[in-house]
């Protein structure tokens, strides 16, 4: 854990948005001006998600976007690449289903840095709890970004992974701050996004209406549902 940052930000269930990069949605911005918006408007987690670059080109796009995170007292995690997580003072790795499992990935970087992992499942998102922080789980509603991996499982799916899980869920897929209230109102503490900052004109403003979308819907959520229940069978 990077002992300059805020203990909170370490907790995923404190972001209330997972902003994660596409450098081809950006409108020919350089990605570090998108990102760097993003954290202006208020997130507080980004995710490197840019699976075309080689091994050195994301290297040194990790090694400038890493000044820009970290000055915001914001976390840096890389898509897949254990790697540069060992190689750089990156704060975490988010894991596919086709990634090394995240216990391995959890021996491989000790207990200081974040593991996330995509989930579509219910037994994926249970299995990913050996190891893992948090789970993205999704998509949710279509989203282009994620048609590849087949329609959207929709809102009662996360409910069924939500009364069965513990880790912290983020939904993804197509949400936006006039969906996000839905999301966290089935049961996720917060959301995941591409395209809703990085192709937005304005991207701060983008995270800042998503935030309040998010954060106006979890006392509601809490009020309603109390302690979330969990299904041990």
């Amino acid at each position: 854990m990077n002992p300059e940052l805020s203990t909170m930000n370490y907790e995923p269930s404190s972001w209330g948005l997972y902003v994660l990069t596409d450098r081809s949605l950006t409108k020919g911005r350089p990605l570090e001006v998108v990102v760097d918006a993003a954290l202006h408007g208020g997130a507080i987690a980004i995710q490197l998600r840019e699976k075309d670059l080689s091994a050195r080109a994301l290297y040194e796009l990790a090694q400038r976007l890493l000044p820009i995170v970290h000055s915001r007292r914001a976390v840096l995690l890389v898509n897949d690449r254990i790697d540069l997580a060992l190689t750089l003072p990156i704060d975490g790795v988010h894991l596919a289903q086709s990634s090394l499992p995240p216990v391995e990935a959890r021996r491989l970087l000790g207990p200081g840095r974040l593991i996330g992992v995509s989930c579509h499942t219910v037994q994926e998102a249970i299995e990913a709890q050996n190891g893992a922080d948090f789970i993205v789980l999704g998509p949710l509603f279509f989203t282009p970004s994620k048609a590849a991996y087949g329609s959207p499982i929709g809102l009662e799916r996360l409910r069924e992974v939500r009364r069965h899980v513990r880790l912290p869920i983020l939904g993804i897929g197509g949400i936006t701050a006039s969906n996000a209230a839905q999301v966290i109102e089935a049961g996720a503490d917060g959301i995941a996004a591409i395209s809703a900052v990085m192709a937005a004109d304005d991207p701060a403003g983008a995270v800042r209406d998503a935030l309040h979308a998010i954060n106006a819907a979890l006392p509601v959520r809490r009020t309603q549902t109390g302690p979330v229940p969990v299904d041990r069978d």
